[in-house]
C-alpha cells in the first residue's frame, strides 16, 4: 500500500542531518537545529548569517522564559 502525503513528508524530513550552526548540542548553545544544507546555505552569505544570528537569539531569549519552543522564524515560509 503507497503512503500518504503526509507519511512521505515524514520520511523526507527524518532522513535530513539535523543540526546546530556548530555542531554542539543545542542544549550547551542555545543554537537552532536546522537541516544541515539550510545552515550551509544561511552561513554562505552575509544575511544569512544575520538571519541565523537573530533565530539564535530569539531560542535563547525563549529557553530563559522556560519555553520548549521559539518562534525564531528560521522556518517561516517553507512548505510543509
Amino acid at each position: 500500500m503507497a503512503k500518504a502525503k503526509s507519511q512521505r513528508s515524514l520520511d523526507r524530513w527524518t532522513k535530513q542531518k539535523w543540526r546546530t550552526a556548530s555542531g554542539k548540542k543545542s542544549s550547551k548553545t542555545g543554537e537552532v537545529y536546522a537541516p544541515a544544507a539550510t545552515i550551509r546555505k544561511l552561513k554562505s552569505t552575509a544575511a544569512g548569517r544575520k538571519k541565523l544570528a537573530a533565530a539564535n537569539r530569539k531560542k535563547r531569549e525563549a529557553t530563559r522564559r522556560g519555553k520548549q519552543y521559539a518562534k525564531h522564524g528560521l522556518h517561516k515560509g517553507k512548505r510543509r
